[in-house]
């Protein structure tokens, strides 16, 4: 079960909540369906991803083919470079298990000195990795990975040569998260593990059945359809 301080939720609407996680229903809205104060379907909402923090960042390091790639997250600029170097962004770098999962990290910057060593931490010596051209990842090619770049001036994908893996999952998670009106930069790292989540154990009763058993709230109902 979530624990927290002074919590006066019953076991039956803590799974309701979590019910509601599940289905992405904002904490506001779930407090409000459920009769509960606002700030305590928050909390219990931060609390569930802190736990998904904690398990996504248990996981074994990636073997096989392996795509590696890094976006920005952050309010769509009106003006100005969009992309890599884009101001008041957050740069994320993600590697994606192809048929496997995704994980995916803040970092501070996009140099090779920072993406070498979650690399290396992630990946199992002699996995073949799949990246774009970007300077950052010349040092994959003299390393103990196989390393196959995507010329993305012939297009997106030449055989097995493509990170359209990864790319979907930035898709998705920038899409799940313009529901939120911005998230404060101390927070993003939870809400960005959340994500990961979402991709790695769809589909959503999935996804129930996986929460539930690390928050000890086995036994949930299936969310409604």
């Amino acid at each position: 079960m979530v624990r927290r301080r002074r919590s006066r939720l019953s076991r039956s609407v803590q799974q309701r909540l979590l019910e509601y996680f599940v289905a992405g229903t904002p904490a506001r809205t779930a407090a409000e369906l459920l009769g509960i104060h606002r700030n305590s379907a928050i909390l219990f909402y931060c609390k569930l991803r802190e736990v998904i923090l904690a398990r996504t960042r248990e996981a074994q390091p990636f073997g096989g083919e392996v795509e590696v790639d890094e976006s920005y997250f952050g309010a769509r600029r009106k003006k100005g470079p969009p992309g890599r170097g884009a101001a008041s962004k957050v740069p994320v770098f993600g590697l994606l298990k192809r048929r496997g999962q995704v994980h995916a990290v803040m970092i501070p910057n996009v140099r090779g000195a920072t993406l070498m060593p979650i690399i290396r931490q992630r990946v199992a010596p002699d996995a073949l990795v799949y990246s774009d051209g970007y300077f950052s990842y010349d040092a994959l090619d003299v390393s103990e990975f196989r390393h196959v770049r995507v010329d993305k001036g012939r297009g997106y994908a030449q055989g097995r040569a493509h990170i359209n893996g990864i790319e979907n999952f930035w898709s998705q998670a920038k899409r799940h998260l313009r529901r939120y009106n911005g998230i404060p930069r101390q927070s993003f790292h939870l809400f960005l593990a959340e994500c990961e989540w979402r991709f790695n154990y769809a589909p959503p009763r999935r996804l129930l059945s996986t929460l539930a058993n690390w928050t000890g709230l086995g036994q949930a109902s299936e969310p409604q359809s």
